[in-house]
């Protein structure tokens, strides 16, 4: 993993090969789905780990443009990791908006393509909640709900999670469905509320998992 924008983390990388240019695949942090594909130079690369936002080298301009400087939909970016060969280069990011200049999310369809996952999901709706709260868009029950603070909104996570308790004593099946989906929805707003990531709960049920595997 490259991780600062130095000479010595460069060093590796053919750039030759390429006439001074690197294939950069652009994969969802969060998801795995992959983005789209662009080229960087060393500049470019510099510039990337330099901003910890994407920046490739455009073919057609001939200059470096960093994703998103007209469109607001940058790539905040997580890592860098060079194949075996040192020619191409495997871009992790976290996509603010759109990625693709048609609109889509990624560049390669409608639906982002991404190794086979059961809460993928969950990332693509922290995005959309984050999108919301950002934008505010008028009817929104997420923008509305984040606009009242985030004491109304842990009342709302208190409120869902009785509901689940209530269903799972003596609901259908359906209904305990129906109560989870609700609270987990809600919980995600509350990290965004609280300025917190989906993958900082992740990263610490991990953590306890390994330490329990390691008892």
């Amino acid at each position: 993993m490259i991780r600062a924008a130095k000479a010595t983390d460069l060093d590796g990388l053919d750039f030759a090969k390429g006439g001074g240019l690197l294939p950069a695949i652009v994969q969802h942090a969060d998801t795995g789905a992959v983005l789209m594909l662009g080229y960087m130079n060393r500049e470019a690369l510099q510039a990337t780990l330099a901003r910890r936002r994407v920046v490739f080298f455009s073919r057609g301009r001939q200059q470096l443009w960093e994703k998103g400087e007209t469109s607001g939909h940058s790539l905040d970016l997580e890592g860098v990791a060079p194949d075996c060969d040192g020619d191409t280069l495997l871009v992790t990011a976290r996509p603010r908006g759109p990625v693709c200049h048609r609109g889509a999310a990624s560049c390669f369809g409608a639906v982002p393509r991404a190794a086979p996952g059961r809460i993928d999901f969950l990332a693509t709706l922290e995005e959309v909640i984050a999108e919301r709260g950002a934008a505010r868009p008028a009817g929104s029950y997420t923008a509305a709900l984040l606009a009242s603070g985030c004491k109304r909104v842990a009342q709302k996570v208190g409120e869902e999670g009785l509901e689940v308790a209530l269903a799972a004593a003596g609901g259908s099946d359906a209904e305990v469905i129906e109560e989870v989906s609700d609270l987990l929805y809600h919980v995600l707003v509350l990290l965004a509320a609280r300025g917190l990531r989906l993958e900082r709960v992740i990263a610490e049920l991990r953590a306890r998992h390994d330490a329990s595997a390691r008892s």
